[in-house]
């Protein structure tokens, strides 16, 4: 069960932030290509980061952990899965959680959204 670790990890932080996407109507899913925009430069760059620390051997992963998956050698360092899933997930939970608390205190101050009810 230990190699499930990760992949719970991330699950949790998705089973946490996803429903506020539905409850609140965030609208941050639904607009894929803005998510993306968001999300995928700070994922690259951090990837990249891992990359450049497992190939000099500043840091590893652990197989125990996680699903002994790993991406090719040429461009990842055959870094796990779980941690390139790590840097979508965890960026995209707290987008969900920033957009949350934003349209709850605009609702508090009378607002039926952010930007006076209009959204972006």
């Amino acid at each position: 069960m230990m190699h499930l670790l990760y992949l719970g990890l991330l699950a949790g932080c998705l089973l946490v932030s996803v429903p506020l996407e539905f409850a609140l109507q965030l609208r941050v899913l639904s607009r894929p290509r803005r998510w993306l925009g968001a999300v995928l430069p700070v994922a690259a760059a951090f990837v990249a980061w891992d990359c450049y620390a497992v190939r000099h051997r500043q840091w590893s992963y652990d197989d125990v952990h996680t699903l002994g998956l790993r991406l090719p050698e040429a461009v990842f360092a055959r870094l796990p899965l779980e941690e390139v899933l790590f840097f979508l997930v965890v960026p995209t939970a707290a987008i969900l959680g920033y957009e949350a608390v934003r349209m709850v205190m605009f609702r508090r101050a009378g607002g039926a959204g952010p930007a006076g009810g209009q959204r972006r």
